[in-house]
């Protein structure tokens, strides 16, 4: 059975630009490799593979994974993936100050779906954004409502 999140996989274009928009968000770089041989072609179904992963840690131990395969890139335009598309939706992170996050992500080539919103229940804000592949992020601003 599960016992845990060992971390979220987000498959990008272009690692250089992937790790700047993320270290810059605030996650560090945890490790980082290529891997290519029969374990990583088993692992993802891939025959000859060569993919590099570099696992981002974020300040509560969290990972995210960026995952750019070398040997089968996905070559599709990229696009602003939509909130209801089959599969995995978004991947959520609390930030500090969401606006001030929002702006970096537009000025890191990322994009802001909608300004920040209050919750009905006041104890968030909330804004979805994109980063430069187009893979869906939600920002979370905990509110104090005990003052």
């Amino acid at each position: 059975m599960i016992r845990n999140t060992r971390h979220t996989g987000l498959v990008i274009r272009d690692m250089e630009r992937s790790l700047a928009f993320y270290l810059t968000l605030g996650l560090t770089l945890w490790k980082r490799e290529t891997e290519s041989g029969t374990f990583i072609d088993i692992v993802v179904g891939i025959p000859r593979v060569e993919l590099e992963w570099a696992k981002l840690q974020a300040p509560d131990g969290s990972l995210v994974e960026l995952l750019q395969y070398h040997s089968h890139p996905d070559t599709r335009p990229l696009e602003n993936t939509p909130s209801n598309r089959l599969g995995c939706s978004h991947i959520a992170f609390t930030v500090d100050d969401l606006a001030a996050t929002c702006q970096q992500v537009a000025q890191l080539g990322g994009a802001v779906v909608n300004p920040p919103a209050d919750s009905p229940n006041g104890k968030v804000r909330v804004a979805y954004c994109h980063d430069p592949d187009g893979i869906l992020m939600e920002l979370v601003e905990e509110r104090d409502c005990h003052g």
